[in-house]
């Protein structure tokens, strides 16, 4: 049938709407121009804004809706060191980081991209990867920001091991050459290459570990104390005991411990309308497999820093007598930086957080997903243990902090590049070091913020304004 007039209209107005198919170079030269609007110099160093907030008024705000029995717990560890201190204060820096410079470009963001939420975990494959592995505060935001917080974690873990200030800066440079060049990388690079792009775990540790026979031989007892842990007749002994017909979870006060009926009011059902909830956010195939077991208990189990005072919660599943199944059910609040880039298109922070996992991870767990308790709260799944495996910087030399900073940063561009657009964000940065430079004087000037709230936070402590218990060493 021969087409007509207005057919033509329809296929041009079509034509017309879709956008141009640029090629990588026109991107990053897109990318270069937006340089005239902030210059990557514009980058460099930190001022604080004269009328900045208070940061111990941001940190007794944010425990609004935590359980206030625990609150102690998370100053306590706050307490320990400025490092611990800046894994739990993300709400300050996301303040802070609001005031600075940006392209204008954003991607699914991290919200906490600092060097003890990288790790290791299984694959559903059983592949063991290195990856971004805590994003709790995840949202679209601008791709700086995770590079800030990951750049000044770097050189107060250096504070915190007691390196030299030169060899702080020089890692935390490192780590910004690593994202550019791993960013230029992905900018030409096909899309589905960039989405299966992964890390394995072994050639991340077999990085790290370089001729050092010993330290190789301590990452191969971590990894495979890491596999014994996470098999389940270990998670069984170690969390459960037989209490009648019924398994239950074993109390520890006050890291774990059974809530009242008052405290949780599901259990009056059971959790029966959360948990039909949190299965229809599985993949229809998962809900096949989560049908094989039934929930035998559920636990309050304090993990983290900043986490520590929300419901993190653990609970016991059975598909027989001998076989358990742990998933970790966490509360999912609005992310820190919501009030500084826009609140979530998710109406549950669950969702948001399983989303934003699923965008940023090359391999999510595949008990992920969402639910509202019947006290309304948000709350997202995943197995309790999986293979995981975090970084212990104690003892770390300038060397290994180095290496592992590089990791990171690459892991991290990855993950930028997933919902980002690649050459866009290279060509902003460019090929030459006025970047990476830019980002290392930040980092250092941030540093030294960082350890002002610190002594305002241990001041507010001594004065009885805040609660701290610090816990015995186990």
């Amino acid at each position: 049938m021969a087409k007509g007039k207005s057919d033509d209209r329809i296929e041009s107005a079509d034509t017309a709407a879709q956008p141009a198919v640029l090629s990588p170079q026109e991107r990053r030269a897109q990318g270069s121009a937006l340089r005239d609007a902030v210059a990557r110099e514009a980058h460099g160093g930190w001022k604080p804004a004269k009328k900045r907030f208070d940061p111990i008024e941001l940190l007794v705000a944010s425990n609004e809706g935590r359980m206030p029995e625990l609150v102690p717990i998370r100053f306590g560890r706050m307490l320990q060191s400025p490092f611990t201190f800046f894994r739990g204060a993300a709400g300050i820096m996301a303040a802070d980081l609001a005031s600075t410079p940006s392209s204008g470009l954003r991607v699914q963001a991290c919200g906490d991209a600092h060097l003890l939420n990288f790790g290791g975990f299984a694959t559903p494959e059983r592949q063991v990867v290195f990856d971004v592995n805590d994003l709790d505060e995840t949202l679209p935001a601008p791709w700086e920001w995770d590079l800030k917080r990951l750049t000044a974690s770097i050189v107060i873990a250096a504070q915190y091991l007691q390196l030299h200030e030169s060899e702080a800066a020089r890692a935390a440079t490192a780590a910004v050459r690593a994202y550019r060049e791993r960013m230029a990388d992905y900018s030409s690079m096909r899309a589905l290459e960039i989405w299966y792009d992964r890390i394995p775990l072994q050639r991340a540790l077999a990085e790290m570990s370089g001729n050092d026979a010993r330290f190789r031989k301590l990452a191969a007892r971590r990894l495979a104390k890491a596999h014994q842990q996470s098999a389940v007749e270990s998670v069984f002994l170690k969390l459960a005991e037989h209490h009648g017909a019924l398994p239950k979870i074993r109390d520890n006060p006050p890291l774990i411990f059974h809530l009242n009926e008052e405290q949780a009011p599901g259990m009056r059902t059971q959790y029966r309308e959360a948990l039909a909830l949190y299965r229809e956010s599985l993949p229809e195939h998962v809900r096949v497999l989560f049908d094989r077991f039934r929930l035998c208990d559920v636990a309050v189990k304090v993990v983290g820093v900043g986490s520590v005072g929300t419901q993190c919660l653990v609970a016991l599943f059975m598909a027989a007598d001998n076989d358990p199944l742990f998933l970790q059910i966490k509360e999912a609040r609005a992310s820190v930086l919501e009030p500084h880039a826009g609140a979530s298109v998710h109406a549950n922070h669950g969702q948001r957080v399983v989303a934003g996992q699923r965008l940023m991870q090359a391999a999510s767990d595949v008990f992920l997903g969402w639910t509202t308790g019947s006290n309304g709260r948000h709350y997202y799944f995943r197995q309790l243990r999986d293979v995981k495996i975090s970084a212990i910087v104690e003892g770390w030399d300038i060397n290994l902090l180095t290496t592992y900073g590089r990791l990171c940063a690459r892991a991290l561009a990855r993950a930028h590049a997933r919902s980002g657009d690649a050459a866009l964000i290279a060509g902003y940065m460019g090929s030459s070091s006025i970047f990476d430079d830019a980002i290392c004087e930040f980092a250092v000037e941030y540093s030294d913020q960082n350890q002002r709230d610190y002594r305002a936070f241990v001041k507010a402590i001594r004065e009885g304004r805040l609660e701290a218990q610090v816990e015995e060493s186990p």
